[in-house]
């Protein structure tokens, strides 16, 4: 899984649909997303980066390749151990007050 960010020159939604049209095609892709205001295209998949901007110079000859990296994994929550941690300070407080009672 790659992240690969590409600079487009779009301006407007018509040119934006041809592009994502045209990245579609590439067999591989997991998702593709389109910022605008700062004319990047987002593209995460097992897809080789060079074959993606081809595709794109044969419509915008100045698409630039911006970033090539790892897709984030979302990482496992770290919530779960301090929660037992408080479970285990509250059940001293339920001995004591079991004492307090008797």
């Amino acid at each position: 899984m790659k992240k690969i960010v590409l600079k487009l020159d779009l301006h407007d939604d018509k040119a934006k649909q041809k592009a994502l049209k045209t990245v579609s095609t590439v067999p591989g892709i997991d998702s593709i997303a389109m910022d605008m205001k700062a004319s990047r295209l987002t593209v995460i998949g097992a897809v080789d980066p060079v074959s993606i901007v081809s595709k794109l110079r044969k419509y915008w000859p100045t698409t630039d390749i911006v970033l090539v990296g790892p897709a984030k994994e979302p990482e496992k929550e770290k919530k779960e151990e301090p929660k037992k941690e408080e479970e285990k300070k509250d059940e001293p407080k339920k001995e004591e007050a079991a004492k307090e009672e008797a």
